[in-house]
């Protein structure tokens, strides 16, 4: 009997998720855009990119329906402050103690998944990255590895889920703990995101810009100082990606990140999750980050914008 995977967000790389398991797996998205869904349902989820394909999953927008299904795992790739109430939602199929995992970004999602008692939790990151492109599309932009590893539970309850996603194309180690990858991923998104959006989606000028140099490095310095502080380790460096890029060992890709995208739309962001959390444990711990606190204001104030933009042109 295939395993029978829940994938709660279906956006960029919920949909790049649900393709790979979908060879491997019985797949169903929960995904709140009724459009995306009704495109999925009826023509199939479009991947596009490096890999073209289209694959067949299933697809709702309504939490209810899901009440008689058993999922071996649920797999949360929504915003992550979004979810505790996805997590409320899903109640009814939480009887069949499903594993319960996310590579979301930002900090408090697993605790998050924790207040579902006695559930198999599992964190992780991914270095893969796309693009939500028109409702049943998303293209793939960077193939990368994905790490996951027990919050609540052991390896052995991991491996089940490494291993589908393996088989599915998409790179995975299992890791005893997940928190050096986390953490080594959270920087990176710490820094590259928030700028992405500031340069308004413009993936170039984080690179040739001297100036914008020298603030990413600033900012992952405050971040790394704050990580440390806290008693984090890294799994492997955190600007690894961005030193790769500099030196021309890995091709510059188009993909600003997913902030850029948020703002462009009008669309809540993660920066509290994210350099939101460096400002405040920054804060508390008596630790000057003061060119994150100063990009974390500016998208605020570009998140504000950017929403009362799209609302007007409504």
């Amino acid at each position: 009997m295939s395993a029978n995977i829940l994938i709660v967000g279906c956006g960029a790389i919920g949909g790049l998720f649900a393709a790979a398991l979908s060879s491997v797996a019985k797949v169903t998205a929960l995904d709140a855009n009724d459009e995306h869904v009704k495109a999925i349902r009826s023509r199939g989820l479009r991947i596009t990119g490096r890999n073209p394909r289209v694959v067949k999953i299933e697809a709702t927008s309504d939490p209810s329906t899901l009440k008689d299904q058993r999922f071996d795992a649920i797999i949360f790739l929504i915003k992550s402050k979004m979810t505790a109430a996805a997590l409320s939602q899903l109640q009814p199929v939480l009887s069949g103690n499903p594993l319960l995992a996310t590579l979301q970004n930002g900090m408090g999602n697993a605790e998050v998944l924790l207040s579902a008692s006695d559930a198999i939790v599992v964190r992780g990151v991914t270095m893969n990255a796309g693009r939500y492109v028109e409702a049943g599309c998303v293209e793939g932009l960077i193939e990368g590895k994905t790490w996951l590893g027990p919050v609540r539970g052991n390896v052995t309850d991991v491996r089940p889920l490494a291993d589908l996603l393996n088989k599915g194309g998409m790179e995975t180690d299992v890791v005893a703990d997940p928190m050096g990858a986390v953490w080594s991923k959270f920087v990176f998104n710490c820094v590259m995101n928030p700028l992405g959006a500031v340069m308004m989606g413009d993936n170039a000028a984080r690179y040739d810009a001297p100036e914008m140099r020298a603030l990413i490095d600033e900012m992952a310095a405050e971040c790394t100082a704050v990580v440390q502080a806290l008693g984090g380790t890294f799994a492997f460096s955190p600007m690894d990606y961005v030193d790769k890029v500099r030196s021309g060992e890995i091709p510059r890709s188009r993909h600003a990140g997913s902030m850029a995208l948020d703002i462009e739309r009008g669309a809540p962001t993660e920066i509290d999750e994210l350099t939101g959390f460096i400002v405040r444990e920054g804060e508390r711990l008596k630790i000057p980050v003061p060119n994150c606190k100063a990009v974390y204001r500016l998208v605020k104030g570009l998140e504000l914008a950017s929403q009362r933009r799209v609302t007007k042109a409504r």
